[in-house]
Parts: C-alpha cells; structure tokens; sequence
C-alpha cells in the first residue's frame, strides 16, 4: 500500500463526470468523505458519509474496485482513500476539499486530518461556554488542537493531562492554563480534576485513544451539565465501563469523527479561520523534511518530538 493521509495538493486532471473540482484548484484530501447524497450528508447533525466514511480495509477505488497504483506490472493498493505519500494520487471527488488558493499549502495541509479533528472536538461537539472549564486529556496534535479550540470559544481555564511532562510548555501556547501528569497523584485522575474545580470540569476532550483516559475524561466531568467528548480511537477488543449512575446524575457522553466537520462543505472554513488569523497553524509545524527523510519524520513521531512534520516531496 502506498500510506499517508495528511496532505495538501493541486489537482492535477480529473476523470469523466468530476465537476466539482478542476486542474489547478488547490484541495486538501481528506481519509472520510462527503457524497452529499446520502441520509448523513443530508442531515445537519452527521459527517458519517454512507459512502465515502473512512474504511481502512479498502485498497482499491470504490468505481470499479480496482487500484490505480502499480509497480512492474503488480497493482499497489490504496489507504483509506488518499494515499498521499507520493506525488501523484487518486481519489474519489468525495474526499476532496477545494480551498482558497492563495492559502500556503506547506502550512493547511495539517488542517486535512488531525487538527480539524481537535478543533471541531471543541468548537462543534464539546462547545465549551465562555468562561468554562475544560480538560484535554492528551497533549499530541490533536489534544493541542482540542484546547486551542476550547481557547477560540472562550474558556477560561484549560487543563492539560499527559504523561509527558515535557508537553507542558508547549501546551501553554494552545491556551492550556493548567496541568496535571497523572503519575504525579495516588488517586484517580478524576478525582484530582474534581478538587480543581469544585466538583468537576464543564467539558472534556479525550484525544489519546486509551481506554482508562476515555473513562476518566467522562467521570472528570461535573453533575448536571458536564459533556465529555471522545475523539481517540480505542484498541478493538476495549470496553467502556462506568456505573450508570454517572449518566442518571446528567453528565453526557458523545463521540465525534473528524470533528464533526463535513469535509467538502466545512473544510473551506477552517482555512478561512487560519486566513483570518483566527486559528494559527504555525505553531503545530514543528519539524519539515524531504521525502526522502520521511524514517526522520516517522522517528519523531514515535518519540514524541516536534508536534507535525511536514513532508516536502523534492523534484
């Protein structure tokens, strides 16, 4: 398979029947898609597109369930739609963003997956009210996106959960005004969240995908108005346990994809914000490397280093 999900682009040609997009538009691809037809992009309340909704499984085009990669001959399959490293790729229109042209594309290319994801967490499902407190539980590129837009609704104190001390400074940039490390404290971290704030935080985002921090950022979450939103994505075999009485006692529990931002329809706007200097994205663009460092870029990653990289293919 050729990965890669993260990317921004110039269409190059288009096939038979595309009319939403032509040569020379600047786009940002996008692992989920928007048919515009189906009950969920019909519906204000989804972007779980029926046909184009993110399948890790699929390595082929959905028109003809064929590849449109090859080496010697051997067909080369696709990744959840976009494989996008490699200068040239395929996709479905579906999964296609037109955006403004004059946006740098070495700079809203992270805007295509990870921190739209973070921001809508906040601004589109958490929806903190002004002066509210939230949590963020896990300080990586999509937690920083989280608080940053927990920052753009007006919350008055952000509280930053890592067990990567080191995030901490970074952090305060994204408006996180507070911490707590988890290995820092006997008790549950839920507990500690509820002596902060007098009972318990107003929202919180979860963005690690670890099942004991799902649970916690509901728990952390104060009676009777509380919304815990979940953003990462669990190991398979995990289950979600906690006494129902947490429900009963008014807190909410809601889950979002990408953000709950269509991708053709929303996308154009998140990059309007960052034309506007409403939202930076700069500062989440720690490292740049060429293609043919991408093992530095995967090499940061898995240490924690550096928020984003960005990958330059070179001519």
């Amino acid at each position: 398979r050729i990965f890669g999900h993260e990317a921004g682009g110039i269409v190059e040609s288009v096939g038979e029947g595309v009319t939403d997009v032509a040569p020379g538009d600047h786009v940002l691809p996008v692992f989920t898609g928007e048919c515009k037809e189906c009950r969920h992009c019909k519906s204000a309340e989804s972007n779980m597109c029926d046909l184009l909704r993110i399948n890790t499984d699929r390595g082929v085009m959905i028109s003809d369930g064929k590849s449109r990669f090859s080496i010697d001959g051997k067909p080369i399959f696709h990744f959840v739609g976009t494989s996008t490293f490699s200068e040239y790729t395929v996709m479905h229109v579906g999964c296609v963003a037109k955006i403004n042209p004059e946006a740098p594309l070495d700079k809203v290319c992270v805007l295509s997956c990870g921190i739209s994801t973070g921001l809508g967490a906040s601004i589109n499902v958490a929806k903190p009210p002004k002066g509210s407190t939230v949590a963020i539980f896990g300080l990586g590129a999509v937690g920083l996106a989280a608080a940053e837009g927990a920052r753009i609704a007006g919350a008055s104190r952000i509280i930053g959960i890592d067990l990567n001390a080191n995030r901490f400074e970074e952090a305060r940039k994204f408006g996180c005004t507070e911490f707590v490390n988890p290995k820092d404290h006997t008790k549950p971290v839920q507990e500690v969240l509820a002596e902060m704030t007098d009972g318990g935080v107003d929202r919180s985002v979860e963005c690690t995908g670890n099942i004991n921090a799902m649970i916690q950022a509901f728990e952390c979450v104060h009676d009777g108005w509380g919304v815990a939103v979940l953003v990462g994505v669990p190991h398979k075999d995990a289950e979600f346990k906690t006494h129902p009485m947490n429900f009963l006692n008014e807190r909410t529990l809601k889950g979002t994809f990408f953000g709950n931002f269509k991708p053709r329809t929303d996308l154009p706007n998140v990059v309007e914000m960052y034309m506007k200097k409403e939202l930076e994205v700069e500062k989440f663009i720690t490292h740049s490397v060429t293609f043919s460092e991408i093992n530095k870029a995967f090499d940061l990653m898995a240490k924690g280093e550096g928020i984003r990289c960005i990958i330059r293919m070179e001519h």
